[in-house]
């Protein structure tokens, strides 16, 4: 029995180490909106802490507002990839690997999922919030 709890102990520390070194320390909670700055309020996170949102605009108009974004902030596109109802960006600063997934959900309405790498375990959640941000601003300034 004392090798039992011995065990499980060792496995369950091991298991809050790997969730910890992968930035996953608050499986499935979302950042409530009151908890971000105004700007930013309506990005969740995944349970892989990408940053994603879902908004009011066409596939093709998110896209163009996205790639002024990503201009704005120097972000250089390294692969693009179109299926029917998704696109597909990968870009790259010289410290992240970012990956961009704009979904159609209506016609009319776009979810936007970024997650930005710094290495294996480590995310950026920053900076996935900003692509998002500056993206809907370039939106709001086509009105």
């Amino acid at each position: 029995m004392e090798n039992s709890v011995r065990n499980f102990f060792k496995l369950s520390t091991l298991l809050c180490l790997i969730l910890w070194l992968s930035g996953c320390a608050a499986i499935g909670l979302t950042v409530p909106a009151a908890a971000v700055s105004g700007s930013a309020a309506g990005v969740n996170y995944s349970v892989t802490n990408n940053a994603y949102k879902t908004i009011s605009y066409p596939v093709a108009d998110v896209e163009t507002a996205l790639n002024k974004a990503l201009k704005k902030m120097d972000i250089r596109e390294t692969k693009f990839t179109r299926e029917e109802d998704k696109v597909s960006i990968s870009a790259a600063t010289d410290t992240l690997d970012i990956s961009i997934d704009l979904e159609k959900v209506t016609p009319t309405v776009t979810k936007i999922e970024v997650s930005a790498k710094k290495g294996v375990f480590l995310k950026d959640k920053s900076t996935a919030t900003e692509i998002i941000v500056q993206t809907e601003k370039n939106l709001q300034v086509k009105k």
